[in-house]
């Protein structure tokens, strides 16, 4: 079952099926559009975050982990209107016993890239 703040922002997982990758679409709803009708960057940043929190933990398989991020940094492109399919694909760039960087890269439906991501997650064993 997916978290909640997947599930409000509309997220599906396409693909994980490669450890230290995933893939995940969003449709850019007219919620999260600012005041211009642009989807306001705080969601495509969220959309990054999860994607790159599943690539993390993917990442250090098949240990049982749960992941933090310690830093986010995103850089807007250019603006994504209602409606947009987004995709985002995450990499891990380095994946350390206690640390894993990871990069994303979000497109719209016309291939354009639209914002990046980076950041590092701190992986602690999960028990139970």
């Amino acid at each position: 079952m997916p978290p909640n703040c997947d599930l409000t922002l509309g997220l599906t997982c396409a693909d994980k099926s490669s450890p230290g990758r995933s893939v995940w679409i969003m449709r850019a709803d007219e919620r999260f559009a600012n005041p211009t009708g642009a989807v306001q960057g705080g969601f495509l940043a969220a959309m990054a975050d999860s994607a790159m929190g599943a690539c993390a933990v993917s990442s250090v398989a098949p240990r049982r982990v749960r992941v933090s991020n310690t830093d986010l940094r995103v850089s807007f492109l250019r603006p994504v209107a209602v409606g947009d399919r987004l995709t985002c694909t995450a990499t891990t760039l380095r994946a350390g016993r206690s640390v894993v960087t990871v990069r994303a890269e979000i497109e719209n439906a016309r291939g354009e890239l639209v914002a990046t991501a980076s950041s590092s997650y701190v992986v602690r064993e999960r028990h139970g």
